[in-house]
């Protein structure tokens, strides 16, 4: 089983409160995550120990440039990111390099699995 792993505290919150329903990963990864596969949400720094937080169904993966991302992209993965731009400064932090609205992102929109009651 595959992970969608998560590191930043505010995101733990949106996954705990359920807000959170997709994620926006740099590159084409629908390899790794490909639609209709079950994945373990989890957070936790790199090398370090993982909370499993639920389980979930990755319901669509979208490959698209930056510059393609939609409102509706960009609020499911973090309503305080209100634009590409503010994305692209926030990967440029987190990968250490330039990005540009040509780069490519997968967009994983993924749903809880709950228990059979």
């Amino acid at each position: 089983m595959f992970a969608l792993n998560f590191q930043s505290p505010y995101h733990e919150e949106l996954l705990r409160a359920r807000i959170k329903n997709c994620t926006i990963r740099l590159g084409d990864v629908r390899n790794e995550y490909p639609e209709n596969s079950i994945v373990w949400i989890t957070f936790g720094k790199k090398l370090s120990p993982k909370k499993k937080l639920y389980t979930a169904f990755i319901d669509k993966v979208y490959i698209k440039k930056f510059s393609q991302l939609t409102a509706e992209d960009l609020v499911h993965q973090n309503p305080e990111i209100t634009s590409a731009e503010k994305l692209i400064e926030f990967f440029e932090k987190l990968y250490m390099h330039k990005i540009t609205e040509e780069d490519i992102v997968s967009v994983i929109y993924f749903s809880e699995v709950t228990p059979d009651e």
